[in-house]
């Protein structure tokens, strides 16, 4: 398939890596024809630094390494996108993609909430732990306090829906949900992998 692939004029070709489970778009990167053998070989990026003239695999140094699920080529195969399962933020900069300077934002079609969204987001405190965060908190104080937490909002929507009040029972819910997530993103669980066991267990 390699021969396939049209690599440009100086031997590279465009990787954008994305994440598996989010399809959220983690970096642009470029590979040559070795680091492409490379990556197939290992199971693992390997990129070519343009900057530095030499091979470049992924957490090498910095330990987040990127575990290759697929790789497709556009339709003029002059392109790639590589979707992974990374140990770690994606960006050097320790975020967990490299795109996040927002250039523009149409907030009227943008403002769609996303449970996968405020995943992505707790993973981003998780990797940052910006001070006074709530999310950071919790990170900072491990899975013996995730968990009770968990523990204690469970027991708050058995209360409020004992009490027969929906007002009550969606707010307890949503803290439920919002506390899972952030036990998910500290075991390395993602919502898709949640939706797949769901879908597996399915009989129509």
């Amino acid at each position: 398939m390699i021969e396939k692939l049209k690599f440009g004029k100086d031997g590279l070709i465009p990787a954008v890596v994305q994440d598996f489970y989010t399809k959220e778009v983690l970096t642009l990167a470029y590979m040559n024809r070795e680091s492409l053998e490379i990556s197939l070989k290992e199971g693992k990026t390997c990129f070519y630094s343009r900057s530095r003239q030499e091979l470049w695999r992924k957490g090498a140094t910095s330990g987040n390494i990127q575990h290759i699920v697929k790789i497709t080529a556009d339709c003029d195969r002059d392109a790639l996108v590589v979707e992974v399962i990374k140990d770690g933020p994606a960006c050097h900069t320790g975020e967990n993609s490299c795109f996040n300077e927002e250039i523009f934002n149409n907030k009227e079609t943008n403002a769609k909430f996303t449970l996968n969204g405020l995943y992505n987001l707790i993973l981003e405190r998780k990797f940052a732990m910006p001070e006074g965060s709530y999310t950071t908190y919790l990170f900072d104080k491990g899975i013996e306090k995730i968990l009770k937490k968990v523990g204690e909002e469970s027991a708050e929507v058995i209360i409020a829906a004992m009490k027969g009040s929906k007002e009550e029972t969606v707010y307890e819910i949503s803290d439920l949900v919002y506390h899972t997530l952030v036990l998910m993103a500290e075991a390395g669980i993602s919502p898709v992998e949640i939706l797949e066991e769901l879908k597996g267990r399915h009989k129509s």
